[in-house]
């Protein structure tokens, strides 16, 4: 498994905090930020975002955009309402990401049920 996706399974059971970043909560954006810097990538976390809205030019600047299926580690991007966007990383079984309507950070098994808008992975 990657250390990203291992990272990511490590915060299962984090408390949901809009614009979390550590021990006292983590949101969507959080959690890929604390996996992605276990994995080595260093970078500004975006704060100060609404729920809705946003552009993913941030992950294209950081990560490299992948065409195919999600491997363990890899960032996901969801649509998850209208002008609602959401991330998660992909593990082995599933998905790991901050669930705001359970109030903490979990695995789902599977695919994510909204519509995959892009992957992106950290390059080599």
């Amino acid at each position: 498994m990657s250390v990203v996706a291992e990272a990511a399974l490590r915060a299962v059971g984090t408390r949901f905090r809009l614009h979390g970043r550590g021990a006292d909560g983590l949101d969507c954006v959080g959690l890929v930020a604390l996996a992605l810097q276990a994995g080595g990538l260093r970078g500004a976390v975006p704060t100060g975002y609404a729920l809705r809205g946003g552009h993913v030019a941030m992950l294209d600047r950081m990560l490299v955009r992948i065409v195919g299926a999600a491997e363990s580690g890899d960032v996901l991007l969801m649509a998850v309402g209208p002008g609602q966007f959401h991330l998660g990383i992909r593990t082995a079984g599933g998905f790991v990401h901050a669930d705001a309507g359970l109030r903490r950070v979990v695995e789902r098994p599977g695919m994510p049920p909204w519509p995959l808008i892009g992957v992106w992975r950290m390059g080599e």
